[in-house]
């Protein structure tokens, strides 16, 4: 597999092992594993960055090297590192202040194997009682001919790069996204677009959700309900939506609530019904509205979440139950009528607003 980073992942191999460098990429597993998760790193923003995978990879290499380990031949008798050590380390790095400890435990080594599954060797090993870390070794000991060649530094280094890449792009689109919300009103005809084009199937989840957000919380602002203890004592309160946490954060969460009327909603990229369900169950089968980054039809997104629905539980009854708990699927021919319908409302400047605000936190952008 090849995309415009490997080329910048081959250009670092041969300045640390010359000519040798398209072998000890061929031999390499890890190596091939950071030539496809880095694949985003040329194309913008708005693709889908795997930083988690790879900061856990980063941050125990760069233990390996920092306890001189590169250069020594003793690192099977190290005691391991740390995992609150390396867990600090790893909300440390650029866009990993909220990372969970998924790609610690489990996550990576999974995904790993997943990519070579003839390799009999883990990536990651942990003792669980002292809750100690290793990097495998042997995988950072790669074969080339007759030499043997360590790629712990060529790998800190690829990730710097592709952390370095995806960084410019964050800060190239908070910088559209500021100089399209200055545009106002009066710059419609570029700003229209340039949202349009952040509600699309190959965007980052993140930007999605937080597009989504922006458009819905615009179009509910606009209405109101009324609400009170008799019918002769009503109070008129708009609708607001709220976001209750990180993007895509596989917290637990939901995403959005609404006020007064205590709607909740999910953004999801699949449709996958055990995952509906999940989220369904989570907060006791209240109903739940979901966004989905999909292009098909809400009718067919409902029957294909039915068809898994009554694959999966059998029993009409369950199955019934389950999906009157699907309050409403959003899908984004809806989302781009909605914000449509939020532009002829003189509400666009609203969007461009909460994307910024919401974009700046979720990227962890600071002001320089």
């Amino acid at each position: 597999m090849t995309h415009e980073f490997t080329a910048q992942i081959l250009k670092i191999l041969a300045e640390h092992f010359g000519d040798k460098a398209q072998g000890v990429f061929d031999a390499s597993p890890l190596l091939q594993y950071l030539n496809v998760k880095t694949k985003s790193a040329n194309r913008g923003s708005k693709s889908r960055s795997s930083f988690a995978n790879l900061y856990a990879v980063y941050v125990l290499v760069e233990d390996y090297l920092a306890k001189g380990y590169g250069k020594r031949a003793d690192y099977k008798d190290y005691e391991g590192a740390k995992f609150t050590a390396l867990f600090k380390r790893q909300r440390e790095l650029p866009f990993g202040q909220k990372l969970q400890n998924h790609a610690l435990n489990s996550r990576l080594n999974e995904e790993f194997k997943k990519h070579n599954p003839t390799l009999d060797a883990i990536l990651i090993l942990r003792d669980l009682q002292t809750e100690r870390y290793w990097i495998n070794e042997n995988v950072l000991r790669v074969k080339v001919g007759q030499e043997t060649v360590s790629i712990a530094a060529a790998i800190i280094a690829i990730i710097d790069a592709y952390v370095g890449a995806k960084k410019d792009a964050f800060q190239s689109f908070i910088a559209d996204c500021e100089r399209m919300a200055k545009l106002k009103q009066e710059g419609a005809k570029e700003t229209i677009p340039f949202v349009a084009s952040l509600v699309k199937r190959n965007v980052d989840a993140r930007v999605f959700e937080i597009v989504s957000f922006a458009i819905l919380r615009a179009h509910y602002g606009a209405k109101s309900v009324f609400w009170g203890w008799t019918r002769d004592d009503l109070t008129e309160e708009p609708l607001v939506l709220y976001k209750t946490g990180r993007t895509n954060a596989n917290d637990g969460g939901i995403d959005f609530v609404m006020r007064p009327l205590g709607r909740f909603f999910q953004v999801t990229e699949t449709v996958d019904a055990g995952k509906y369900f999940l989220d369904i169950d989570k907060v006791q089968r209240f109903p739940i509205t979901f966004i989905v980054k999909s292009e098909q039809t809400v009718e067919a997104l409902k029957a294909s979440i039915r068809a898994q629905a009554q694959s999966r539980y059998s029993v009409t009854k369950v199955v019934d139950r389950y999906m009157a708990c699907v309050e409403e699927v959003v899908n984004i021919p809806m989302l781009l009528a909605l914000f449509d319908a939020v532009v002829k409302a003189d509400k666009l400047q609203d969007v461009l607003d909460e994307i910024v605000r919401q974009s700046k936190l979720e990227f962890n952008y600071e002001e320089t």
